[in-house]
């Protein structure tokens, strides 16, 4: 195929002594006082990590495995928000109940059976997030006892919400470099995944 221009070739070196391959960036290190943005997952950069809700639970631990994450955006085929699943879901307490109320195998789980669905999700306001600091941030987490918190922007939207980002709070101790006391609620969730792990 020609090209429709005519472009320069740009010139071709070849490797002379010890050649190293460059690494990514380590996350920004960040303190309480840091503004909030800079510890928010952005999907206005970065690829959101998604599942469809007729995925089996089992697929989608793997997949969280690979991504290197540990929740998924659940979207329906129009791509639109469904919920949301995260490793909690899959190695808590929830897929146990869902097996001993259905009478199901656990490899029949699927992702619609133990996700967040999309009524009972809340999030932070972009517009709120952009004027305020890491701090508000996990004092938001800590109250709601949640690690995790999705980022909506409503600018410009009357009847249309966008969900540009994410806060993790495993990302936010990483940031910052140590850890923070877990939530009561998640720590009580922490509490049941080790007792499933024992009962296994």
């Amino acid at each position: 195929m020609l090209l429709e221009k005519n472009y320069k070739p740009l010139v071709m070196q070849r490797f002379l002594g010890t050649v190293e391959v460059s690494k990514p960036s380590p996350p920004v290190s960040v303190t309480f006082e840091s503004p909030a943005l800079e510890v928010m997952t952005d999907f206005r950069k970065i690829q959101a990590a998604v599942i469809s809700p007729e995925t089996p639970m089992e697929t989608a631990n793997i997949y969280m495995i690979q991504r290197g994450v540990r929740t998924l955006l659940v979207m329906r085929d129009n791509e639109s928000l469904a919920g949301i699943i995260t490793a909690t879901d899959i190695l808590g307490e929830k897929p146990m109940r869902f097996v001993q109320q259905r009478g199901i195998k656990h490899n029949e789980i699927l992702v619609m059976d133990i996700m967040t669905p999309l009524d009972m999700l809340e999030a932070i306001s972009l517009e709120d997030v952009e004027h305020t600091r890491v701090g508000n941030i996990i004092a938001s987490l800590y109250e709601g006892g949640r690690i995790h918190s999705l980022v909506v922007d409503n600018a410009g939207h009357t009847d249309l919400s966008k969900i540009c980002g994410i806060f993790s709070w495993t990302q936010i101790e990483k940031q910052l470099g140590r850890k923070i006391t877990v939530p009561v609620k998640v720590a009580k969730s922490f509490a049941e995944i080790e007792s499933t792990l024992i009962a296994d």
